[in-house]
């Protein structure tokens, strides 16, 4: 699957609160392309991702506990695809030929787009109203990677992908609260709570100046 991206380096805007130093710096986006005939009318898409200052930091569990809860929602909903899943193991890319709309599909993550490779597992959240088109919320809940699965690790690009969304109405925002937990550049592990975020589709003339020549084919993604 080729895609199309626009990276946007926003931060997120909360204390960082840890229980060691972490290499973790900030939430971003990428815009994500819609083209060909998966294409979904009055959406758009963006995959967000957790940043680090080292190839080595890992992001091993995305989670909400009593003290902290998760939260991600959107202030017009989310598409979800007929042939999809709320977790990346349950994208299967066979399928893409077949169901076109499948590349745009909302789910979570940490690193990589689809069930090929992919180790992650989840606990405790209800995906049922995400699948609904509504959000995800949990105060017991994570979905998570093992230290040694290599799609925990930030690598060159310094970044681990935790999600894409697919808003409906290009007005829309996705926003919320992540919490995570990994291995720094150390070795130690950390947790970084309460990581707000609104994400939102510049306006087009924003979009022109932020260089639709930085645009790059890209495939697998962390």
């Amino acid at each position: 699957m080729n895609i199309k991206t626009l990276s946007l380096t926003i931060v997120a805007g909360s204390l960082l609160a840890t229980t060691a130093m972490a290499d973790y710096t900030s939430l971003s986006y990428d815009i994500i392309e819609q083209v060909g005939d998966g294409a979904q009318a009055g959406t758009w898409t963006a995959r967000i991702f957790a940043d680090f200052e080292n190839s080595v930091d890992r992001l091993d569990a995305v989670f909400g506990n009593a003290d902290n809860m998760l939260s991600i929602d959107s202030t017009g909903g989310f598409f979800q695809s007929a042939f999809g899943d709320a977790v990346s193991t349950g994208i299967n890319p066979a399928f893409y030929p077949l169901a076109p709309d499948l590349v745009y599909d909302s789910w979570v993550t940490i690193g990589l787009e689809d069930q090929v490779d992919n180790a992650m597992l989840n606990i405790g959240i209800d995906f049922a109203p995400f699948e609904a088109g509504g959000g995800i919320s949990t105060d017991n809940g994570t979905w998570f990677v093992t230290p040694d699965d290599a799609q925990g690790a930030a690598g060159a690009d310094l970044r681990v992908m935790v999600g894409q969304f697919t808003m409906v109405g290009l007005g829309s925002a996705v926003h919320g609260t992540l919490n995570f937990q990994g291995k720094d550049s150390a070795g130690e592990t950390y947790q970084v709570t309460g990581q707000d975020f609104y994400f939102e589709l510049p306006a087009p003339g924003a979009l022109a100046l932020l260089g639709l020549a930085g645009i790059a084919s890209r495939r697998r993604r962390k």
